[in-house]
């Protein structure tokens, strides 16, 4: 890092990893979550945005199949002009800024001009990928060094930089980088320095994501399978005996869920852990959030209950979104959980009930199944006519709970602890995968999700839905779905996200 110019503000640039979210570093995320304004490359996956502040400034710089948005002269300018306004600037590169990522020179232009700048280092795309593939790049038995060549080259200077003759006399494993177009080119160079024609070869494209795809064969087979196949970049091409412990050392591409891209529409706030569980079963996980939680347009009627919470004999909390609002309104209000004593509690759902055993309440009542309807059976083991509830809720939401317990003689107070609003514009990565025809499953978590996911997407979007299998958590989502004109065809016995990510993986498996 350069000394600090008290006059300019702060680049960062940061490895991305080959693709996975998961693989970005700990301390890439941190510098993501405090950046005013995000540069990022085309082999950035576009759900690490979901870390960025919903302030920051995304800049794409990205090349694709050799077109550039931008030249890297234009780009070290840019980074220079936006840390000119004081701002913390990430470069966001995909692999490792340092290995053929043009991230010296990036460094080079920054500390000619003064800049301050750090360098947080990424998981490289010959690491990554080829661990997603199954394939060791060393083994005690087979390949000892490790050659890591670019397969690309600057117009005009082909193979300049490349001894072809020693590249083809290394006995251990060759990993070319982003050699698709290249690869007759690399295979003719290395057979004409007497590499031997039957070394195994695998190419993979897409790698560490469910577009993942591995082909295997030899340097004298591979041109044709890449000809036949149609590959096309980004790919990652690997020469040597470690290729034939492909079978053996293969796990990601045998994962139940691999190759299938599902799309989470949950507000991004609650999408992390769900996102997890697809992962871990192979899944490309999408985020394409269709709600925010936010505080409410007027809090007086909440504020109201809570000056008054010992009148309550019970309080009703239908989701984490309730827990966390009536308690974060309790904190700005000057109280705390003091003020619930002697009042019952009441949850619906193992989530909602968590997350008031986290702020060490003693939960009363937890319906079996995970519905209102659910709750008010348990409730009618009760005598609850008499009694008066709090129920703190989304501020549009069915009424279903409350009109019951009036019924059974209760009084109720409903109150808006929040409300969902639909969040900005996401990637449009999710549009192009649409029209792509890319999509395996859209996955609901609640009704707002449905009717605010439909009401973003255009109507000329709509047929494409047909293609693509819906999952809902449960039959509340499941009707509005189908209310909507949707086929559901994935709900959960039990409703919970966690029971959302086995029924979409038996769906697939059974």
């Amino acid at each position: 890092m350069t000394d600090s110019n008290s006059h300019n503000g702060h680049v960062i640039l940061i490895g991305a990893g080959p693709g996975d979210v998961g693989l970005l570093t700990l301390k890439g995320k941190d510098w993501l979550s405090r950046a005013d304004v995000i540069i990022y490359d085309y082999l950035v996956n576009s759900n690490m945005m979901r870390f960025a502040a919903d302030s920051a400034e995304l800049i794409y710089v990205g090349k694709k199949e050799g077109h550039a948005t931008l030249t890297q002269n234009e780009i070290n300018e840019l980074l220079i002009q936006k840390a000119r306004t004081k701002k913390i600037v990430v470069r966001l590169k995909g692999g490792d800024p340092f290995i053929f990522g043009r991230g010296g020179e990036e460094v080079q232009a920054l500390q000619e001009a003064g800049i301050r700048f750090s360098v947080v280092p990424g998981i490289p795309s010959p690491v990554g990928v080829s661990a997603y593939a199954g394939i060791p790049l060393t083994h005690r038995d087979h390949a000892s060094t490790i050659s890591i060549i670019t397969g690309s080259n600057e117009a005009g200077k082909e193979d300049v930089k490349i001894d072809w003759e020693k590249i083809a006399a290394r006995s251990g494993t060759l990993v070319f980088l982003m050699g698709a177009r290249k690869l007759p080119r690399i295979v003719e160079q290395l057979i004409k320095f007497n590499k031997n024609p039957d070394t195994p070869v695998a190419v993979i494209q897409w790698g560490t994501t469910a577009r993942q795809q591995t082909w295997t064969g030899t340097l004298d087979t591979i041109v044709d399978i890449a000809m036949k196949e149609k590959i096309k970049p980004p790919t990652l091409t690997i020469i040597g005996e470690v290729v034939n412990l492909k079978p053996v050392t293969d796990w990601y591409e045998t994962l139940p869920l691999f190759g299938k891209t599902i799309v989470i529409t949950r507000a991004e706030a609650q999408a992390e852990s769900f996102i997890h569980m697809l992962e871990e079963r192979g899944a490309e996980a999408l985020l394409y959030s269709s709600i925010k939680t936010v505080p409410p347009e007027d809090s007086r009627p909440l504020d109201q209950a809570l000056e008054n919470l010992s009148d309550y004999d019970g309080l009703i909390f239908t989701s984490m979104n309730g827990v966390q609002f009536f308690t974060q309104r309790l904190r700005e209000k000057n109280k705390d959980i003091r003020e619930l004593k002697g009042v019952r509690i009441y949850a619906i759902g193992p989530k909602t009930e968590q997350a008031v055993r986290d702020l060490h309440i003693k939960v009363d009542t937890v319906p079996e199944n995970y519905v209102a309807e659910s709750l008010i059976e348990s409730m009618g083991s009760e005598n609850v006519s008499g009694k008066k509830f709090l129920l703190p809720r989304a501020a549009v939401a069915r009424e279903v709970l409350p009109d019951t317990l009036r019924k059974m003689g209760a009084s109720i107070d409903v109150v808006p602890a929040y409300q969902t609003i639909s969040p900005k514009p996401s990637d449009i990565s999710f549009l192009k995968r649409l029209a792509e025809g890319g999509i395996d499953v859209i996955t609901f978590t609640s009704s707002s999700t449905v009717t605010n996911f439909l009401d973003r997407l255009d109507k000329e979007h709509h047929p494409k839905l047909k293609n693509i299998a819906i999952a809902c958590i449960g039959p509340v989502t499941q009707k509005t779905a189908e209310d909507h004109g949707l086929k559901v065809s994935i709900v959960p016995d039990e409703y919970t996200v966690k029971a959302l990510a086995s029924a979409i993986e038996t769906h697939f498996t059974s």
